[in-house]
């Protein structure tokens, strides 16, 4: 089981390695890029969503949202049926990063799972799923 875990060390740090460069000259980190993933896949996510599915602080997530504002990546909007509530979208610039960085990650993945074959990624799959609940 330890095997595992640093299995999935070793595979995080990687997959991240793979994307660094980028964030590096954007002046972001991590926590940046995991924002702007998840704004990727679900464009007008609300910002209480995005606290839900990073499980930071309030404090820790204005932060980094302040900086990709600020920086041109992520634009905050009010909800068209909600006022109060803000939607979070990637602009122009934060589409380019977040592909860029995929690119760049993808190759890993697919070499990955074609090595492993159907079976054992949905065993993968079905293991991290496991580790989420």
């Amino acid at each position: 089981m330890k095997q595992g875990v640093d299995l999935l060390f070793f595979a995080a740090r990687d997959m991240n390695q793979a994307g660094a460069r980028m964030l590096s000259e954007a002046r972001l980190g991590h926590a940046h890029r995991r924002a702007i993933y998840f704004i990727a896949r679900n464009p007008g996510l609300s910002v209480a969503d995005l606290l839900a599915i990073l499980k930071i602080t309030k404090q820790s997530l204005n932060r980094v949202l302040n900086e990709l504002i600020a920086d041109g990546y992520v634009e905050r909007r009010p909800h068209l049926r909600d006022r109060r509530m803000r939607e979070l979208r990637l602009t122009e610039k934060g589409d380019k990063l977040e592909h860029a960085i995929w690119e760049a990650q993808r190759p890993k993945l697919v070499r990955a799972f074609r090595e492993a074959g159907p079976e054992a990624v949905q065993g993968f799959r079905r293991v991290l799923s496991g580790l989420i609940r």
